[in-house]
């Protein structure tokens, strides 16, 4: 997902794709974990995308307090 896709939605909507990556991240890892899957690299990707959340949920409180 790109940063500027995410600029775009709005607060509750932000938040609740952080919650479906947030699942989707621990699914994952449960089955890295038990070996039921080879896609360790979908980790990385996840971890990535969820940080760009943050990152953007931070941007969007630092503009209403400055505002």
């Amino acid at each position: 997902m790109d940063a500027s896709e995410l600029r775009t939605k709005s607060a509750p909507e932000i938040k609740q794709e952080l919650l479906e990556l947030l699942r989707a991240q621990f699914s994952l890892r449960m089955q890295v974990a038990t070996q039921q899957t080879s896609k360790t690299s979908e980790l990385g990707k996840l971890r990535k995308n969820i940080a760009r959340i943050h990152t953007i949920q931070r941007e969007n409180e630092l503009k209403a307090v400055k505002k």
